[in-house]
C-alpha cells in the first residue's frame, strides 16, 4: 500500500510542466487516413487536422534503454513515478479553437502541465489518478486545449472480479462495426510511437496483465467515434469533445461505434460497445456553429 509520504511526494509533482516542438507533417495524416479505411485527398500544406489527430504528434522518444518490462518509459521523467503497474488512459476532455485549426506544414507547441495527482482505493485495489492539461499552440496563438486522464492501477489479484457492466444504449441513429485484428493494433500503435505491450504482445497480456486478449487503444476508440460523426457530417467541425473509457475493448471479437444527435443537431452522444452488448466508452461531441 501506499503510505501518506508517497502519496506526498507523488502530489509534489503537482504544477510540473513540459513544452515540447513538432512540425505537422503530412505523412503521418496519410497514414492514419490509411488505417481508418477513409479515402482522403492526399494532404498538402495548409491542410487542416481533423479532430484528435494531433495526437500523431508530440510524441514521447525515448531511448530504448529507457523502456520498462510493460513497453512503456519506465517511471519518472514528466510523469509521477507512480509505483502501481497497470496504467492506462481512461479519458479526457478537448475544447478547439475553431477559428485556429493545426494545420499541415506548419509548426506547433505543447505545454502540458501536471494538474492534479489523487490517490484513491477501491474495491480491486490502489489507483492513482494523474489529470494532465495540455495546451497547443501554433504561431497564430491557441489552437486547442485537452484534459487528459491517467489512471494507475494494482497489479490484478488472482481472484479479482472485473466490476459490473453496463449494458450499451439502444437507441443509435448510426452505427459502424469494428474488426480489431492485429494489424489495426499495429498499425496505430506504430503511428503513435506507442511500446505498451498490451496492444500486440498477445503473451504479455495473457500471461503478465490477465486479459483474454490484446487490447484496443483507448485514443484509437475515440479516434473512431469521432471519425464516425464525420463521416455523418462531412465537412463539420468539432468544438468540444469528452470521452471516458468504461471498459476494455479486446481483439478477440468484432466491436461497434455508436451516435445519436440531440434534438439541436449540434451536439451528439457517442459511444462503444462489445460484442456482448456491453458500453465500453462513452463520449460527448458538440460541432462549431
Amino acid at each position: 500500500m501506499l503510505t501518506p509520504d508517497d502519496i506526498a511526494a507523488l502530489q509534489a509533482w503537482q504544477g510540473r510542466s513540459e513544452t515540447l516542438h513538432d512540425d505537422i507533417t503530412a505523412a503521418p495524416v496519410r497514414a492514419l487516413s490509411a488505417t481508418l479505411d477513409r479515402d482522403d485527398a492526399a494532404p498538402a500544406a495548409g491542410t487542416r487536422l481533423p479532430e484528435l489527430w494531433h495526437w500523431l504528434y508530440f510524441l514521447p522518444h525515448h531511448r530504448q534503454s529507457e523502456i520498462g518490462a510493460d513497453g512503456h518509459a519506465k517511471r519518472g521523467g514528466f510523469l509521477p513515478p507512480v509505483p502501481l503497474p497497470r496504467r492506462m488512459w481512461a479519458g479526457g476532455r478537448l475544447a478547439w479553437e475553431p477559428a485556429n485549426p493545426l494545420r499541415v506544414g506548419e509548426a506547433a507547441t505543447r505545454t502540458s502541465t501536471i494538474v492534479s495527482v489523487t490517490h484513491k482505493v477501491g474495491r480491486t485495489g490502489e489507483l492513482v489518478f494523474v489529470l494532465v492539461r495540455h495546451e497547443v499552440c501554433n504561431a497564430r496563438g491557441l489552437a486547442l486545449t485537452e484534459e487528459h486522464d491517467i489512471v494507475y492501477r494494482a497489479a490484478a489479484a488472482p481472484d479479482e472480479v472485473p466490476p459490473s457492466p453496463t449494458s450499451a444504449p439502444g437507441d443509435a441513429a448510426f452505427s459502424r462495426e469494428i474488426v480489431p485484428d492485429d494489424v489495426l493494433l499495429f498499425r496505430y500503435s506504430a503511428l503513435t510511437f506507442n511500446g505498451h505491450r498490451i496492444h500486440y504482445d498477445r503473451r504479455y497480456v495473457t500471461e503478465v496483465e490477465g486479459y483474454p486478449g490484446l487490447i484496443v487503444h483507448g485514443p484509437l476508440i475515440a479516434t473512431l467515434l469521432v471519425d464516425l460523426l464525420r463521416r455523418q457530417r462531412p465537412g463539420a467541425t468539432l468544438s468540444r469533445f469528452e470521452f471516458r473509457a468504461l471498459r476494455p475493448t479486446f481483439d478477440i471479437a468484432r466491436f461497434s461505434l455508436h451516435g445519436r444527435p440531440d434534438a439541436d443537431g449540434k451536439a451528439f452522444r457517442l459511444w462503444g460497445e462489445d460484442a456482448d452488448g456491453w458500453l465500453t466508452m462513452q463520449a460527448s461531441a458538440t460541432l462549431h456553429d
